[in-house]
């Protein structure tokens, strides 16, 4: 399920074609709880593009419909994929009172490509993110995602999984970066898939909870499993 519609971020990595942010419907959490119920489904990822635009960078929105879902389908587990806020604590603080029952927020790249990569993003404000939910509500799984093949070497590597596990993220997942056009960032290398198998086996030994680690692994990826796998 996504929310809302157009980006307003320059981003080489997830870069999308600018337009006027559209206004939010406000009937959108109830249908999309209501499209739950119609599918029978026992486990829903809700994401959106970021809503800078906004001021609570959509995060009532995301509130609402986690909310919606309980009430429809109590029996659903909700993970949400979301934005940074732009490190708005309220904002934050908005969609984990809702209680999902996973958080995640992607951190992407190492933090040396961020400005090359994520220019509009800030690595120390998404481990931040990450850290306050545990703050917040220590009940609630934390989760993050990241590429490779974005010219990051296997130490960079390592250490962004040790800021991770720094933050108490619970759930990672590591996938290949693949260039959807010729203007989006290029591919720097294509992974070799037992390199992944190594990242996962440091990840587990690490103590992260659940590590989903692959060349086609991206941040939803047997979300269900991977929550299942933690009660």
């Amino acid at each position: 399920m996504i929310l809302g519609k157009n980006c307003t971020r320059n981003c080489k990595f997830c870069k999308v074609i600018k337009a006027e942010p559209e206004e939010v419907n406000p009937i959108e959490p109830k249908n999309i709880a209501k499209a739950i119920k119609e599918m029978d489904l026992k486990h829903t990822v809700i994401t959106s593009v970021t809503r800078d635009d906004l001021s609570d960078g959509g995060a009532g929105h995301f509130a609402s419909t986690i909310s919606e879902i309980k009430n429809l389908c109590p029996n659903v587990t909700i993970e949400v994929l979301i934005p940074d806020f732009k490190g708005e604590y309220d904002s934050l603080k908005k969609v984990v009172e809702a209680k999902p029952d996973v958080l995640n927020h992607n951190v992407e790249t190492i933090s040396n490509l961020y400005s090359s990569v994520r220019p509009m993003a800030v690595y120390k404000r998404s481990l931040e993110l990450l850290k306050r939910v545990k703050e917040i509500d220590d009940s609630i799984f934390t989760k993050s995602g990241f590429m490779v093949g974005l010219g990051e070497n296997a130490e960079q590597v390592i250490e962004l999984l040790k800021d991770l596990k720094k933050v108490n993220c619970d759930i990672i997942t590591i996938g290949q970066y693949l260039q959807p056009t010729k203007e989006h960032y290029e591919v720097k290398e294509y992974v070799n898939p037992n390199k992944f198998k190594i990242y996962e086996i440091i990840a587990k030994n690490m103590g992260f909870k659940f590590v989903a680690s692959g060349p086609f692994v991206r941040s939803s990826y047997h979300a269900e499993d991977g929550l299942n796998s933690l009660n």
